[in-house]
């Protein structure tokens, strides 16, 4: 069973399949075809094979330049920053009841940013000595 890839990027020379469905890099199906041709394209076109869609009958890869390669990893990192997270979580707060003014309002302002990213906020206040 091949490995799955957790990274985007360029497969170099490693490919498990010995058919492929191949796009070049203007986004064209090229068909399918054997690994051998599938690299010997890439080698023609200078260009680095990337995986697309490993479930797919044949696995479908991509010809693409290193320039594009790295904008389809910072797009997908911004995807990735974007998405909201599951699961909740919860942020938890405790100071004394004699908190100076200055401290007390910095940590509202710390409070109030955790509300903000939808954070459940736990706060406790213990009594002064």
């Amino acid at each position: 069973e091949p490995k799955t890839k957790a990274a985007f990027g360029s497969v170099g020379r490693r490919i498990p399949y010995r058919i492929l469905h191949v796009i070049n890099q203007d986004g064209e199906s090229l068909g399918n075809m054997h690994r051998a041709e599938a690299l010997k394209l890439m080698d023609q076109h200078d260009l680095k094979l990337v995986l697309l869609r490993e479930n797919a009958d044949p696995p479908v890869y991509r010809l693409m330049t290193g320039q594009q390669i790295h904008e389809e990893q910072l797009r997908r990192a911004e995807k990735k920053k974007a998405s909201p997270k599951t699961g909740t979580y919860i942020k938890e707060l405790s100071f004394s009841s004699a908190i100076a003014k200055n401290d007390l309002e910095t940590k509202t302002k710390q409070i109030a940013q955790w509300i903000e990213k939808k954070y459940h906020v736990k706060v406790t206040i213990r009594q002064a000595k």
